[in-house]
């Protein structure tokens, strides 16, 4: 642990140098990455498996694929990005300019969860690298066979002062938020949220917060349901569940209800087959205790699909639960499995006023034809991100900022976004000497009517 002040000191030298900030550098930085990705890829979807159960299909479309599209798309603003953004000068001022220019922050600490290592570690260190940062980067220990390859790609392919990787667990957590940082970028659970917080607060450090919580679907009578089901089965079972934008629970109206509990069993089936936890490409959960924490949710309400488990292999089969009570635990964390109650509700409104009495969701998702309801969705719901008529694919969009809204998270990211997250934008008047307007020089007596003019 010792070893972390002076490699972090290193580092703040190494950005103080100038190195990392030119648009030669970024773009050259970003390419690099690009070839590592493409060169370790197979080694991330081996590791991926060993740590999740995923296929290399699943792998490819929910992970690879993302971090690929993500440097495009900040390339392709970057040199837009660095530009001087000229801005309106009072009148008083001149002659003068004013502009605004997007610089680094500097040093910034990127900690990335386990559900997708790959993804969520990468992702933001595309922003980090493309904003002129150094970047601590922290993986979870949990999906160790991913953080050891990110950790041999990134020492191949950077500089150790520019890009270095910290290994371990809660003690080098620690360690490293004890340290200063001109950013902290947190993905993970509420809980690990508030120790962060409350850490980089003593240093007085921007933090980015990118957290879960409970993701609601509604789903209207208006809704195709067949279609309906396909989409939240697919959203709900990707990566086992274990996706922090995934529908956590569902409220159906009563019109549909039991037509959309039919079609969502069918569809698991169509998907998974009858026997899912033999099903090889389906993924498995992170480790024995959250497979233990989610045993017990599978028993909050009555099993009407799935249910199925393999200790050995940490499986457990896409579950349908419905007659939940909604003051149980299974309707007050984030589930974060292949677990889904589904309720019936009387109304769109009743569905509503379910979702406004619960903390900001990361994700809410809606299933209607309704404009009306559409309209109040889009204005009048508080919630980080979502879709129409589909769930999780607003995440796969670097064209689309991601990020929560109180308890689900600050701050946000992705594209052109990201850039802004790594980056302060610094507010410049420049001003010439072949002219100068003293009205705003004492004395002053005499002058309001002037000042006034100018001032508008």
């Amino acid at each position: 642990m010792s070893d972390i002040s002076d490699t972090i000191q290193k580092m703040r030298n190494y950005f103080n140098a100038g190195t990392t900030i030119s648009y030669s550098s970024r773009i050259a930085n970003l390419d690099k990455l690009k070839k590592a990705i493409n060169k370790y890829e197979d080694n991330l979807i081996i590791a991926l498996h060993e740590d999740l159960g995923k296929s290399p299909e699943e792998s490819y479309i929910s992970e690879i694929s993302i971090i690929k599209g993500e440097i495009k798309s900040v390339e392709k603003h970057l040199y837009k990005f660095m530009k001087k953004r000229r801005v309106s000068t009072p009148l008083i001022h001149f002659p003068a300019e004013s502009y605004r220019i997007n610089n680094p922050l500097g040093l910034v600490l990127i900690m990335s969860p386990w559900n997708y290592p790959v993804q969520l570690t990468l992702s933001p260190l595309i922003a980090a690298i493309a904003a002129g940062n150094c970047v601590v980067l922290k993986p979870s220990r949990y999906s160790s066979s991913s953080s050891s390859v990110i950790k041999t790609m990134i020492e191949e392919f950077f500089d150790e002062n520019f890009i270095t990787t910290f290994e371990g667990g809660s003690e080098m957590n620690q360690a490293l938020l004890d340290e200063k940082f001109d950013l902290i970028f947190f993905t993970g659970s509420p809980m690990v949220g508030h120790i962060v917080m409350e850490k980089a607060s003593k240093n007085l450090t921007p933090i980015v917060l990118e957290l879960g919580g409970k993701s609601p679907v509604y789903i209207d009578s208006s809704a195709d349901i067949e279609l309906t089901a396909q989409r939240i089965a697919w959203a709900k079972y990707l990566n086992a569940g274990q996706t922090c934008v995934a529908p956590d629970y569902v409220l159906v109206h009563k019109d549909v209800y039991m037509p959309f509990v039919t079609a969502l069993k069918n569809e698991i089936i169509n998907m998974y087959g009858i026997n899912a936890v033999a099903n090889e490409e389906f993924p498995k959960i992170i480790n024995e205790k959250h497979f233990n924490r989610l045993l017990k949710l599978l028993q909050m309400g009555t099993l009407v699909h799935g249910g199925e488990i393999d200790k050995n292999k940490l499986k457990i089969a896409p579950s349908v639960l419905i007659s939940v009570n909604e003051n149980s635990p299974l309707m007050q964390e984030e589930i974060f499995g292949p677990i889904l109650p589904v309720m019936q509700v009387e109304s769109f409104e009743d569905a509503m006023e379910f979702i406004n009495h619960r903390a900001h969701p990361l994700a809410l998702y809606i299933f209607t034809k309704n404009q009306k309801q559409i309209g109040y969705y889009e204005n009048n719901l508080a919630f980080g991100g979502g879709c129409i008529n589909d769930c999780i694919i607003h995440l796969s969009n670097p064209n689309l900022p991601f990020g929560g809204i109180g308890d689900s998270g600050m701050g946000s990211y992705h594209g052109k976004t990201g850039l802004e997250t790594f980056s302060h934008s610094k507010s410049i008047m420049k001003r010439h000497f072949f002219f100068d307007i003293k009205l705003r020089n004492p004395p002053l007596k005499g002058k309001l009517k002037q000042l006034k003019f100018l001032l508008k």
